[in-house]
């Protein structure tokens, strides 16, 4: 019974695995559908989030009826209760690539972002993908060194977001307020997808240590901070 019990728990990890792989995927086709204006990838991309869909619901089944079956405690319960957090950043996510497909699926057969903006949504595209393969390969290896390296990879989004955001206020904007729009809503959706991964690089480090990320990042801030006095000394 004890050894179905934890191939149930490690089903249930696998499970987060396959949902931050598809996610990540469907952030890059998003990415290439938007750029391109390519409706075929869009609508894939769209469609597929079905699937994300699914191992969310049927992650959460499994874990709930191993909370009421098993009632677990200590580690085994941080497991099941931050996968089922971690289900949900994932799916939200999904989500996420999904709006990027369905702009570009709006506004085709035009292309939603300037060219002289291509480069910037390429790059936050791709960082977006970097961060969530990250992010699986965190719930794998349960890597907490890894895991609190995301937040710093998310610091590059945040930039991007905000060179955005400097062209959309920029007083030769050219685009009009239709693209102003839809370029401030992909900022925002990569924005998001990356905190979304960092989210779940996280819950990783507090299901391994019990301690929240934020707090195990203060305690590493105030051990190198440098000694009153000693450079003097």
């Amino acid at each position: 019974m004890r050894d179905a019990y934890h191939e149930e728990l490690d089903s249930i990890g696998d499970g987060l695995v396959e949902m931050a792989r598809l996610v990540g995927s469907a952030i890059g086709r998003a990415t290439t559908a938007i750029l391109d204006a390519d409706l075929k990838l869009a609508e894939s991309v769209i469609e597929a989030d079905q699937k994300v869909d699914e191992l969310q619901h049927d992650l959460e089944a499994r874990a709930i009826a191993l909370l009421a079956r098993q009632q677990p405690v200590a580690t085994d319960l941080r497991i099941v209760v931050t996968s089922l957090r971690m289900s949900a950043d994932l799916e939200r996510s999904g989500d996420l690539a999904q709006h990027v497909a369905k702009l570009a699926r709006l506004r085709y057969p035009a292309r939603a972002v300037p060219q002289d903006l291509h480069a910037t949504i390429l790059e936050m595209g791709q960082l977006a993908q970097r961060l969530m393969a990250k992010a699986a390969e965190v719930i794998i290896t349960k890597d907490v060194d890894l895991a609190l390296q995301l937040e710093q990879d998310d610091d590059a989004m945040d930039l991007l977001h905000r060179t955005l955001f400097q062209h959309l206020i920029d007083e030769r904007w050219k685009h009009g307020i239709e693209t102003a729009v839809d370029v401030t809503l992909l900022g925002r959706y990569y924005e998001r997808f990356a905190d979304h991964a960092v989210s779940v690089a996280k819950r990783v480090v507090y299901l391994v240590t019990g301690e929240h990320a934020d707090e195990i990042q203060a305690d590493l801030q105030t051990e190198i901070q440098p000694v009153p006095g000693a450079e003097g000394a």
